[in-house]
């Protein structure tokens, strides 16, 4: 075979086997893309319905905590959230995981299970307050309701870090196209 049609092909097949590494390094960048962002997107969504749900539960139970409002009164608003952080904390264990840093889901589950468990403890505070009639009875209350109050805010407030935490270490770390070495 003369030179002159076996260097062209040779150049092609080189070419052509660079061209389909290249589209192929692409494509894993482009998965490791779309999956960090549906990380990312999915629990910024869930950290902003946790926060907006908690907020208004925190305002509640302090206007109890501060007697302007009654205890009884927000017995729905407290048995809705208990059942939204258990519906949240399914939800959070479901995300998919980010292809990078570590898997913070169950850090973020273990905080909504503690955040419903401070529901909990106010639910059964305002249940105590509300039937109050031995004499340390609103002692009692009025001291579950304060601790289940300042855990809430303690697990929102590590729910928004932990939230913020792993959509910052979801960015995908570009590899470099070509490395020696077994991969």
């Amino acid at each position: 075979m003369p030179i002159a049609i076996v260097a062209p092909l040779a150049i092609f097949v080189v070419l052509a086997a660079l061209f389909t590494v290249l589209i192929r390094r692409a494509g894993r960048l482009l998965r490791a893309t779309r999956e960090a962002d549906l990380f990312r997107i999915g629990l910024r969504d869930l950290a902003g319905r946790v926060d907006r749900s908690l907020a208004g539960v925190v305002e509640l139970v302090d206007a109890v905590r501060r007697h302007q409002r009654d205890a009884s009164t927000i017995a729905d608003n407290l048995a809705a959230a208990i059942d939204a952080m258990a519906r949240y904390g399914d939800e959070a264990a479901a995300l998919g995981v980010a292809a990078s840093g570590p898997d913070r889901r169950p850090d973020l589950v273990q905080e909504l299970d503690r955040a419903g468990r401070a529901l909990e403890m106010i639910a059964h505070g305002c249940e105590l307050m509300a039937t109050a009639s031995r004499p340390n009875g609103e002692l009692e209350a009025q001291t579950s309701i304060k601790r289940g109050y300042l855990n809430l805010i303690h697990a929102r407030e590590a729910i928004g870090r932990l939230a913020n935490e792993a959509i910052a270490l979801a960015t995908p770390v570009p590899r470099p196209l070509f490395r020696r070495g077994v991969r």
